[in-house]
């Protein structure tokens, strides 16, 4: 790895001209109305892992045009209160896998809703939510094209619908809090987050881990990384088609979603990252105007501050939802 992207002072400053459709807000406020035509009916099934310490729930509500989304809920044992909530998105690729994996948040007194990625979870944890109304079973990637010449069936239209819907599953509960909601996630989980948070702003908090999905038009080319590179590989090969791929993309760039966050956000970095590069990740961060924090791991790669980063997130939690 070596430092291959803007010098940190130019990264604090980076701002770069956003390529923001005209209709964006009008675009996802139709999505979103559209999307809860079809009632929640958010399902939360007990689970018995022999977990005394934690309450675990299989849960099911519907997402983007109904369809049935999967997720674990999980909460501290014995506790009558309704607790804040922190939803969690997940890193490409992955699904929500086993509730063992999503320990952290309960363990530091708070309930969790994690949500699966529809058509993921089969190359580093398994998911199982398809990505279509048919019963597709979850696949190995690449997403990053799949509707690509249109943001009405583009992936991420679905996926940062069920995002949106997950809160609102979250908030069905009567033993959370429905308004000291977080919400996070790594990787394309951070860029879920972010757009998550600007669909429902009014959130208490947002915590973005080394985002994906954020300055696209920067991204693609800047870095010979998936899965960005499934973008350039399309394109390679559909060389008459570039520019509605990234009017499409537009749609979804987490720089847009950045200014419409209203949320207390953290968000993560690390400046020898060759899959989300750090001026991508700035890029939103600077156009987030609601208290904010960056903490940026110097050198590290994709992997970011790890443990270290956790930890920060939690302290950083406390101080606002206690």
């Amino acid at each position: 790895m070596a430092f291959f992207d803007f010098f940190p002072e130019q990264l604090a400053a980076y701002r770069p001209q956003r390529s923001e459709p005209a209709n964006f807000d009008s675009f996802w406020s139709e999505t979103l109305a559209e999307t809860r035509k079809h009632p929640l009916n958010a399902v939360f099934e007990p689970v018995n892992l022999g977990l005394r310490q934690f309450d675990v729930y299989d849960v099911t509500y519907s997402g983007y045009g109904g369809q049935r989304i999967k997720g674990w809920y999980l909460r501290p044992a014995g506790h009558s209160a309704a607790l804040p909530c922190v939803v969690e998105f997940i890193g490409y690729g992955g699904g929500r896998s086993s509730p063992l994996n999503w320990l952290k948040w309960p363990a530091a007194g708070y309930a969790t809703l994690v949500m699966d990625t529809r058509g993921q979870g089969s190359v580093w944890s398994s998911g199982h939510t398809p990505d279509l109304p048919d019963g597709a079973n979850p696949s190995v990637p690449g997403f990053m094209t799949q509707g690509v010449l249109s943001p009405h069936t583009y992936y991420y239209r679905r996926v940062f619908t069920d995002a949106a819907r997950a809160i609102e599953a979250a908030r069905s509960r009567p033993d959370v809090d429905g308004s000291r909601i977080a919400v996070c996630g790594g990787s394309q989980g951070g860029g879920i987050s972010i757009a998550a948070a600007a669909l429902v702003p009014d959130i208490g908090a947002a915590m973005p881990d080394v985002p994906f999905l954020c300055h696209f038009r920067r991204a693609v080319g800047l870095t010979d990384t998936y899965p960005y590179q499934e973008i350039v590989t399309y394109l390679h090969t559909h060389r008459g088609n570039e520019a509605r791929v990234f009017a499409t993309l537009d749609y979804f760039d987490g720089v847009n979603f950045a200014s419409r966050i209203k949320a207390p956000s953290l968000l993560s970095t690390a400046l020898m990252d060759m899959t989300c590069p750090p001026s991508t990740v700035y890029a939103a961060y600077n156009y987030i105007d609601a208290p904010k924090d960056i903490r940026v791991y110097r050198f590290n790669g994709h992997e970011g501050g790890q443990f270290e980063h956790a930890e920060a997130q939690i302290m950083w939690l406390q101080e606002r939802f206690g």
